[in-house]
């Protein structure tokens, strides 16, 4: 069968959404004749990238030998379409950062500024009033504007140009701290930036101990912290740290020295303990043990700060003990409940700890007695038959008995005086 060549080829367009993006694909080259179909070579190329049917290109070629009825050619030109749909977008996306609040210009890629382009963003179709020729033109932007924006050449609806908005900001200057926690081994250092900037970013730290740069270790998690070893004890020699935060917006840099006994800070007391002490009723007995992160005890002893109040007065009483892990409260209210914590200290160096776990507790109270058994069957019965009982006659004190006989034995003197006179006048 020999190829048909025709003067006035007829153009069939077909059109398909993919999820991806709008994809338009033309069909070039297809004639109808009466006796069948035939089906012109196929290529594409960067100066025509949406695929072309033609009879020159020997790069993909189709022929019919027979005639074939209209629903095949339906057919066939699915299949080119299903095809076409399966390649990969070559379309490069692009990455664009805008600083927030302020106006930004997005291109079309290399396409003309007078070309007539259509924008989406996030796959929603923009108002035309955006756009300054192909530029799209977006006013005072806050983070609402990140997304995917995507720019399409002509009716085909071609991908020309993707890009990624990412809005934020510049880092501040970043707040960096250290300290030793397990003197004398090292230290570290942590960080974080004082506010949010909504994009991704890098920091980078500079330890320098006598003109000598330190490894700082990161560790993970957190990302944001890392470790340095002394690399002698009992140094005068200041540290400098330097830390820069940065990201395509800008950046800024923190810098701070110290002396190494300035940082010693042990971590809290653990496994704080408060009970009150059997048959005192203002005296409780709270322990605790050493921070397990503190490497040597015996050689870096550590000191200690109780804390302790009733839970219905706000004001703390405070007791400061040079050595041991145990201490009994002698002024507690009896029957109150109270709230206690301990913080810690190296001996000579550094500063005091954060406070450690509240703990709370009671100091002793007096259980009641309870009624043995035959008392409380004695008590019943008591109880039951008390309608019944007589009340005892008022008795009479000691004192009474006595005034009694006194008088007594006055009106028997009285008596007898009366007596003796009436006899002696007769």
């Amino acid at each position: 069968m020999k190829h048909h060549s025709p003067p006035h080829p007829r153009f069939v367009p077909i059109s398909k959404n993919i999820q991806a993006g709008t994809l338009a694909i033309w069909l070039r080259g297809l004639h109808a004749s009466p006796c069948g179909i035939s089906f012109w070579n196929y290529t594409e190329s960067a100066d025509h990238p949406v695929p072309t049917f033609h009879s020159q290109h020997r790069a993909w070629e189709l022929q019919m030998a027979s005639p074939v009825p209209a629903g095949c050619c339906v057919l066939l030109a699915a299949v080119v379409v299903v095809v076409y749909a399966q390649r990969p977008s070559q379309q490069e996306t692009h990455i664009h950062y805008a600083q927030l609040g302020t106006d930004v210009t997005l291109l079309c890629g290399s396409v003309d500024q007078d070309a007539a382009v259509t924008w989406t963003a996030n796959s929603t179709d923009l108002d035309a009033s955006h756009l300054n020729g192909s530029r799209l033109v977006l006013r005072n932007v806050d983070l609402s504007h990140s997304g995917q924006y995507t720019c399409y050449e002509g009716p085909s609806w071609h991908v020309k140009y993707r890009v990624n908005l990412r809005v934020g900001l510049p880092p501040k200057e970043p707040i960096v701290m250290c300290r030793s926690n397990n003197y004398p081994n090292g230290f570290y250092c942590s960080w974080h930036l004082p506010s949010p900037t909504y994009i991704n970013d890098t920091f980078n730290i500079t330890v320098v101990h006598d003109s000598k740069e330190i490894v700082c270790k990161k560790e993970t998690p957190p990302k944001n912290r890392c470790y340095i070893q002394f690399l002698q004890v009992f140094s005068t020699k200041k540290y400098k740290v330097t830390l820069t935060a940065s990201n395509p917006l800008g950046s800024s840099s923190t810098t701070i020295s110290f002396d190494e006994f300035a940082i010693v800070k042990p971590d809290p007391p653990e496994n704080v303990v408060a009970k009150p002490v059997p048959n005192n009723a203002r005296r409780l007995l709270v322990s605790w043990q050493y921070p397990s992160s503190w490497p040597d005890p015996d050689s870096f002893p550590l000191k200690f700060f109780l804390r302790y109040r009733p839970l219905i007065i706000d004001q703390w009483q405070h007791v400061e003990l040079s050595d041991g892990t145990s201490h009994i409260i002698t002024d507690a209210y009896a029957g109150k409940e109270y709230i206690i914590q301990v913080a810690a200290k190296d001996n000579d160096i550094g500063t005091w700890s954060d406070w450690s776990v509240a703990v709370h507790a009671t100091p002793w109270t007096e259980e009641p007695k309870h009624l043995t058994t035959e008392a409380q069957g004695a008590e019943t019965t008591t109880a039951s038959t008390s309608a019944f009982v007589v009340p005892p006659t008022t008795r009479l004190s000691d004192s009474d008995v006595t005034d009694r006989n006194r008088a007594m034995a006055l009106s028997l003197v009285v008596s007898l005086v009366l007596v003796v006179f009436s006899i002696h006048f007769i």
